[in-house]
Parts: C-alpha cells; structure tokens; sequence
C-alpha cells in the first residue's frame, strides 16, 4: 500500500495517526507550529506553520493527495478558497460546516430530528430593550435551519433579540429551570468552556463574563450512563461503526472508557442508526464519534466530533481495525477496515497530569506497562499539569459477559489507580 496524506494539527490525535499510517505504508504529512509536537517525529514531513495559516496548508497541500484535520476548530471560510484551487479535504468542508460549532451542532440535530438535551443561546434569557413585552419563548427564526434566534412578542409577532451588552434583568424562558449546562459554542474542549449554572445569580455573571452570543445553555440531563460511539464513513458512502462503549469523566475531561458498553441490543442499534443518519445526511467522510447520554429520557446525542476520539483510543488494541487506521485509509480513498472486536473486552485510561512540575512519569508509566495485558501510550508532551491528558493505557480483559467484564475492568481500574492517582477533583 502506498499514497501520501496531510493532517493539519499535530498534537496526540496526529501522533497516533502517524503511527497507523507507518503500519500502513501511508505517507503522512502534518502542519504544526513547533517541530516539538507530539506528531512531529513520526510524520514523513513537516509544515511547520500554525494551523490555521493557509499559506502552510497550501505548501502541505503540495505534498499530498488528500487532507484532514486534527481538530474542528477551523476557519472553514478560509480554507474554502484552497478547496475551489483543488485542494482535497476530508471531510469535505460543506459536511464539517453544521460540526465547527456546538450551536449548529444542536441546529443539526433538530432538523435531522435527533434526540439531544433541549438548548437555548444564551442571549435568549437577555431582558428584552425597555418598552419590549415579550414573554422570552425561544422562536427558530430563518427557516427550517433555526438560523439565528428571535424573542416572541406578546402581540404574537417576533423581535430582534437584544443587545447583549444592554443592561436589564434576565430570566430563563419558559420550560428551563435549574440548574443548567452552559457552554462555548466554540473552543471548548476537556472540560474548558463549560460551566454548571444553578441560580439566577452565577447565570447574571456568566453573562457578564462571557459573549452570550458565543454561548449556549441545555437542560441538565439526569443521566445513568455517558456512551460513546465511533462511526466512520468512507468516501463511497459505505458505513460502519465501532462498538458503542461506555466513558466516565473526572473534572469534566475523560477519565476511562469500558469497551464493549454494557447496554441492551436495542441500546446499541439505536447509537448506530443515529450516527449512520448524521454520516449520512452530511454526506460525510471520515471518522465521526458521537457521545450519547443515556437515562430515563432514553439516548440522546450530547456531542459530535468530527474527528478521531479519545473514547476510540481503545480500538488500537481491541479492535481489527483502529480509528485511527480506519481514518487514514479514508482519508486515502481505500476501502474500509473491520470494525469488529478482537478481544473479549477492553478498558482505557487516561493518564492525566496530577504534579505541577515537569515531569515525564518513567516510574509510574514502567509500572503500568508491567501490570498483564496492558499497552502504554506516551504522547511526548513537554509539560505535565493537573488535568492534562499525557498518556493512555488500555488493559485487554478477558470476561465475555457483560456483568463479568464490568467487574473485571474496575478491578484493573484499581491497578492503575494504585499507580497513577487521578488528579484533585475541581472545586464547584
């Protein structure tokens, strides 16, 4: 196998997509701004420019037959003018449009009729300008695709929402109440950009501190499991999915992931008809992970990443084909690779930073990979602080049934925990 892609990013995601793409004969170029990140050692070359610089896309353009990309934080107008030069992308940059940002996110999940936790932006709680009645019911105004927000009047028509910067009280909208998830439309990330609003207070300082037109709030979802599920679409249209797994978060970042999740066949079928009717609907190629609450309100979407994902970390060693593997013969124009599991069963940590200092862990991380059945991932990160994700270990388990394998996967959790503590819990 031959051929040469582009990746613009080059952080971890990008080391283990260099990784699959040497097990594959793949060439695989990166753009990054330091010739230190993570990814820079393995690829067969490297751009070294920011990564939303155009000029260093072109020049990696160049040397590929395709690109894609590390992360979704993209200037999509930008590279637009790269594609109408020739310029390849994958996914193409029509199908990354409604995934940059978690508003257009949840737009694309109510037009396609998607289950997810009810939404507002956040300037839908702003007071109306003096003289306005209106009972600040959310309206979708500009069609079918809810572009944009608009305040129902007490005569029945509509209003231009209002300056957010305009002073007045705030109040939810009808049907909302406490507490609340506020979130970053944009840029947030393990936890960053996020923020649990419990009374009409800290909701008047979010708005103060923050761009509310940069900004969204969602019901609070009662929750018995955070799932996840990694699906992938080639640039045939042939879709498949990864098994659908379960994650657990610690200060609102990932802390493991339990492959095969224990839920019911309907549980799985359901994740995958959701995920194969976004692939489809966005006529996307690539790999696209989908994290889902699942509770009494049944499964709900809560986020998309267009790209490969730490909840498919696991599939290095657990599955025939890793997503990573998967992403890079898409990306190529090659078939796709099996999806299926290759063991029993597997469980995933991350391993975050939990000293200040510099440090690279060779104690902690020998112990780890000593420990039976386990892999150790290193990204080669310059600074370790709390939180920070600096590694990954996945830990093959035996069990084949579902209540077995769970138990089994604690235990090797207390393995690791016993090695690498996780790091203080965050303050409310």
């Amino acid at each position: 196998m031959s051929g040469s892609i582009g990746v613009v990013g080059g952080g971890q995601l990008a080391l283990m997509l260099a990784e699959a793409a040497q097990r594959l004969g793949v060439e695989l170029h990166i753009q990054t701004p330091l010739a230190t990140d993570p990814a820079a050692a393995l690829a067969t070359s490297v751009v070294q420019a920011p990564v939303d610089d155009l000029a260093g896309t072109r020049s990696l353009a160049a040397l590929c037959q395709a690109i894609s990309f590390e992360n979704e934080w993209l200037n999509l107008d930008a590279l637009a003018a790269l594609e109408a030069e020739g310029v390849v992308f994958v996914p193409r940059l029509q199908a990354l449009q409604p995934l940059v940002s978690k508003r257009s996110q949840r737009e694309l999940l109510d037009r396609l009729q998607l289950a997810s936790p009810r939404w507002i932006p956040l300037e839908a709680v702003l007071a109306p300008p003096a003289g306005l009645a209106a009972d600040l019911r959310p309206q979708p105004a500009g069609g079918p695709g809810g572009e944009g927000w608009q305040l129902a009047t007490a005569e029945g028509g509509t209003a231009d929402a209002p300056n957010p910067h305009e002073p007045g009280v705030r109040r939810l909208p009808e049907g909302f109440s406490f507490p609340l998830m506020a979130k970053a439309a944009t840029g947030g990330y393990d936890g960053r950009g996020t923020a649990c609003i419990h009374n009409d207070q800290e909701l008047a300082l979010l708005v103060e501190r923050v761009p509310p037109e940069q900004w969204l709030l969602e019901e609070f979802v009662a929750f018995e499991q955070e799932l996840a599920l990694v699906a992938c679409r080639d640039r045939g249209g042939n879709v498949r999915a990864f098994p659908l797994v379960q994650t657990h978060q610690h200060n609102r970042v990932c802390d493991w992931v339990l492959a095969p999740a224990n839920v019911s066949h309907a549980v799985e079928a359901r994740a995958r008809n959701m995920a194969a009717s976004l692939l489809t609907a966005l006529d996307y190629a690539g790999v696209l992970s989908v994290e889902f609450f699942y509770g009494p309100a049944g499964l709900q979407v809560n986020e998309l990443a267009p790209r490969t994902h730490n909840s498919g970390h696991y599939t290095i060693e657990a599955t025939v084909t890793s997503q990573f593997e998967q992403q890079v013969r898409i990306v190529q124009g090659l078939g796709l690779g099996d999806t299926a599991l290759k063991l029993p069963g597997a469980l995933m940590v991350n391993l975050l930073g939990f000293e200040t200092a510099a440090s690279s862990y060779e104690e902690q991380r020998q112990a780890l990979a000593d420990l039976p059945g386990a892999s150790v991932h290193w990204y080669g990160k310059r600074e370790s602080s709390p939180g920070r994700k600096l590694g990954h270990v996945t830990l093959q388990l035996g069990q084949e049934q579902p209540e077995p394998r769970q138990q089994e996967a604690m235990q090797r959790l207390d393995q690791v925990r016993a090695i690498w503590p996780l790091p203080p819990e965050e303050r409310p």
